[in-house]
C-alpha cells in the first residue's frame, strides 16, 4: 500500500529569494488568522508533523530575542507562537529548528563558528523558555542539512550531537530529526551503521531528491531499500523521506518553485513506501493551496495539486482526512 503524506516542511520566509518569489510575499503579508487558516488546511489533510526550517533567516529572528531583530516587512510579530498556538488547536507537532543564526549558505561557519554556536545555544534555551508550553512543540530539526558524501562528516556529526545533548537537557522527551541530503550517493555498509549509532538523533528523513533532478522515481526504489537495511541494523533511528513535491521553472536551484504534478508524486511515494516510516515533503506551503483559501502562496497549479492529492487520499486513506 502507498503510504499517505504524514507531514510537511515549514517557513516564514524561504531563505534562497529565486525558488520564493511565488510565495515569499505572500507569506511576508499574512496575518495570525491566515498562518492559523495554513496550519488547519494542513492538518485537515491528515498531515500529523511540521517541520519548522528556520527560526531565523537573513539575521532576521521570528521570535522576540535579542539575538537578532524580528523582520520589519512582516505583518504578524512574533510568528512563532502564532503557528503554535493554531497547532496546539490542530493536533499538529511541530519540529523547531536550531538555526540559522548566521549566514545561511556559510555551512563552514554555521557548523564550526563559536559566535554561531553561541547564538544558537542561547536560542535553543530561550526557545523551550517561551514556548516549551506548547503541546505542539514536539521537537527539533537541524536545520544545518548533511551533505552524505558517501558518509557523514565529523563537522556534521559534532554540530548534531552537541544540539541534541542540549535539546534533551532542555527537554528531555522531545525528538530529533535530521533531513540529510546526497542520498543517492549514500553507501549503507557497516561503516555507515556505525555512523548511525553515533549520531544523537531520533529521526532520519532523507531527501529524495527527485525535485532537484538528481534521482528518478524508480531509482529511489534501491536507494531506500539499502536505507532499509541499515537502518534495521540501528533500529533507534527511524527512516523517514523528506519527498520532493517541487519542479522548478527553468534551472535547477535559480529559479522559482513550482508544484510537481501529481503523477509525479504518486510515483515518487509508490517507490519509497515499503522502506520508510513516514512520508514528509518539501514542502506544502508555496505548492499546495486548498482551493478557496483565504491563506494563498503559491504558484499557479498548487490548488490542482491539493485537489488530486486530497481524491487520491480519500479513495485510499479517508481514516485520516480531519475535519475542524
Amino acid at each position: 500500500m502507498i503510504k499517505p503524506i504524514v507531514g510537511s516542511w515549514f517557513e516564514f520566509q524561504h531563505p534562497h529569494p529565486p525558488e520564493s518569489v511565488y510565495y515569499n510575499p505572500a507569506l511576508a503579508a499574512f496575518t495570525p488568522e491566515q498562518w492559523d487558516q495554513k496550519i488547519k488546511e494542513i492538518a485537515e489533510l491528515g498531515m500529523e508533523y511540521l517541520v519548522l526550517m528556520a527560526v531565523a533567516v537573513d539575521f532576521k529572528a521570528y521570535f522576540p530575542t535579542n539575538i537578532f531583530p524580528e523582520p520589519d516587512f512582516f505583518a504578524t510579530k512574533n510568528p512563532l507562537e502564532v503557528i503554535l498556538t493554531a497547532a496546539d488547536k490542530y493536533g499538529v507537532k511541530f519540529f523547531i529548528s536550531n538555526d540559522w543564526w548566521g549566514d545561511a549558505f556559510n555551512i563552514e561557519a554555521i557548523l564550526t563558528d563559536p559566535e554561531v554556536k553561541k547564538r544558537r545555544f542561547q536560542a535553543m534555551e530561550e526557545l523551550v523558555k517561551k514556548f516549551g508550553h506548547h503541546k505542539s512543540f514536539y521537537g527539533w530539526y537541524w536545520a544545518s542539512e548533511a551533505y552524505i558524501d558517501r558518509y557523514y562528516g565529523e563537522r556534521f556529526i559534532n554540530y548534531a550531537n552537541e544540539s541534541s545533548a542540549l535539546a534533551r537537557s532542555l527537554m528531555p522527551k522531545s525528538k530529533v530529526l535530521i533531513a540529510p541530503f546526497g542520498t543517492r550517493v549514500c553507501i549503507p555498509d557497516d561503516k555507515y551503521a556505525k555512523q548511525l549509532e553515533l549520531l544523537d538523533v531520533d529521526i532520519v528523513a532523507y531527501q529524495d531528491e527527485v525535485g532537484v533532478q538528481k534521482t528518478k522515481p524508480e531509482e529511489s526504489v534501491a536507494i531506500f531499500e539499502g536505507l532499509r537495511k541499515v537502518h534495521d541494523k540501528v533500529p533507534q533511528r527511524a527512516l523517514w523521506a523528506d519527498m520532493e513535491a517541487f519542479r522548478f521553472d527553468g534551472p535547477v536551484a535559480w529559479s522559482p518553485l513550482l508544484p510537481a504534478p501529481f503523477e509525479r508524486l504518486i510515483k515518487q511515494m509508490e517507490a519509497i513506501s515499503p522502506y520508510v516510516d513516514n512520508i514528509l515533503i518539501y514542502q506544502y506551503q508555496g505548492l499546495f493551496n486548498k482551493p478557496g483559501t483565504s491563506a494563498y502562496a503559491g504558484a499557479e497549479g498548487s490548488e490542482k495539486l491539493y485537489q488530486d492529492y486530497r481524491t487520491w487520499l480519500e479513495a485510499n486513506h479517508p481514516n485520516i482526512i480531519k475535519a475542524f
